[in-house]
């Protein structure tokens, strides 16, 4: 059977919306008549429907890009190592030894970035007394250290990238041996402080803000606690994602080695989902529909190209298997977060004491690193990040009616409805299709500048999206619609 219900063959979903594209908008549903939309659906200067392509990057992104500098990596991860440990437990009072020595170099590199803006970029020592805990066995002082870009836009949306400061070796408890750290998680922060390098003396309409985190490896205490000020204070965090392990390429297990590949982990089912939330996506199939699942796809769109030179492994679990990183404490605020990393661990040189073996060497040493590999990851992200800061904010209330405004019947269609954006610059919408076991948006259909839209397609076999679109072309991520 066809959609409607037709035993003949009929067009497909692409060929029906380039000749119907839209049955109704803001300036045409109120009053019209079930004639009316049909007259409507054939018009002859509908808008077509098209296959989705990637965001091209801009000569402004392809330049900031090539700036990127794997030896400045380099010297950071090197740098980091100096300090012995940089354990959660470590002295925070040596000045040349242990966590807090490494704190209060990497505030002062930020606070010097920080110079370049012109006032845009603050920095923070955000600093909290963890009681005791796990892996916490006396009341111990944490500090993330937090670099802010203020945005331009009228209505302020956040953007959050970390790495962790901390390091460890074999016994988590043990903050005495050295822990170098290069890898795990130096080469997140050298990406951190590069992005904030660049970006400080540009301007975005998004807040851009760039952290270094601290008591990841006892429990993400440092993130859990700066993503629950975030939440607190109202912050409107529309992407975040942690940079943890992405300093090597090697394969270790007889694989090839993959040194244009980085790994994407994100989850499906939100980690802060209600269970009048969880009903309703039972009901409608939005397992690979969450937040983080649009982010996702939006950096593919954006930062799997030529300028970057590397491609995103999508991986379809919030992190590795029974593990963790920083963006679960976003996760756990409703926020949209990914955890960038390398295509595979050598767990001889993570969360090892620094030792040889048979003539084997363990430990997070700098010379397992890749810092070409890791200059292309910082790409990814600086590309990705680019592209949310400086396109437009992801769309706010978008509403899937289960019952046409109008009331016509004996057509399949589908509603949706939205709240206009204030981005300046904002043009228009774009609605994406595609078949519930696609894993990416395969059609989009050009809307205009309004605020509802009804489609001659059924709901039942496709999964519809929202994305914004800037005067410049620039895409925001898709907002998947909420049953109304």
């Amino acid at each position: 059977m066809t959609e409607h219900g037709s035993a003949r063959p009929g067009p497909t979903r692409r060929q029906a919306l380039s000749g119907a594209a839209v049955l109704g908008t803001a300036a045409t549903l109120g009053g019209t008549s079930a004639a009316g939309v049909a007259a409507a659906a054939t018009s002859s200067d509908a808008t077509p429907a098209a296959g989705v392509t990637g965001q091209k990057p801009s000569r402004d992104l392809r330049e900031l890009l090539a700036q990127i500098d794997p030896e400045r990596l380099k010297a950071t991860v090197l740098k980091l190592t100096t300090f012995g440990t940089r354990h959660t437990l470590s002295s925070q009072t040596d000045p040349a030894r242990g966590l807090g020595a490494a704190t209060d170099w990497v505030a002062a590199r930020l606070e010097a970035i920080a110079a370049t803006s012109g006032g845009r970029m603050t920095v923070q020592r955000q600093t909290f007394v963890q009681p005791v805990a796990s892996r916490i066995p006396v009341p111990t002082p944490i500090t993330n250290v937090i670099a802010t870009l203020k945005g331009t836009a009228a209505t302020e949306r956040v953007y959050v990238v970390t790495g962790h400061l901390d390091s460890r070796v074999t016994d988590v408890m043990n903050f005495t041996s050295d822990a170098p750290g290069a890898d795990d998680d130096g080469s997140g922060v050298a990406a951190v402080l590069e992005m904030a390098r660049l970006f400080a003396t540009r301007s975005f309409p998004g807040t851009l803000v760039l952290a270094t985190v601290a008591g990841e490896e006892q429990g993400l205490y440092g993130s859990a606690h700066m993503a629950a000020q975030m939440k607190q204070a109202g912050a409107d965090v529309q992407g975040m994602f942690s940079n943890d392990i992405i300093g090597a390429s090697s394969a270790w297990d007889g694989t090839p080695p993959s040194p244009h590949t980085v790994r994407l982990f994100v989850e499906g089912v939100p980690t802060s989902e209600t269970a009048a939330q969880a009903a309703i996506r039972q009901e409608v199939g939005g397992e690979n529909d969450g937040p983080s699942r649009q982010l996702a796809r939006f950096a593919r769109d954006v930062a799997a190209n030529d300028a970057t030179g590397m491609d995103i492994r999508v991986i379809w679990r919030r992190d590795r298997y029974l593990r963790g990183s920083d963006h679960i404490s976003f996760l756990e605020q409703a926020y949209p977060a990914g955890r960038f990393t390398e295509p595979r661990e050598n767990f001889d040189h993570e969360h090892q004491d620094t030792r040889v073996v048979d003539g084997v060497q363990f430990g997070d040493l700098a010379e397992f690193c890749d810092f070409d590999y890791l200059a292309r990851v910082t790409r990814v992200n600086a590309a990705t990040l680019w592209s949310l800061a400086a396109g437009p904010g992801t769309p706010k209330g978008v509403t899937i009616l289960t019952t046409p405004p109008d009331g016509f019947s004996g057509i399949n269609t589908t509603t949706l409805t939205w709240t206009r954006g204030d981005d300046a610059g904002l043009a228009g919408y774009e609605v994406v299709l595609r078949e519930t076991t696609a894993a990416a948006w395969t059609e989009v259909l050009p809307v205009g500048d309004v605020t509802t839209v009804t489609l001659p397609i059924a709901k039942d076999n496709v999964q519809f999206g929202l994305r914004a679109v800037g005067a410049d072309g620039m895409r925001s991520p898709v907002a998947f619609p909420v049953v109304g």
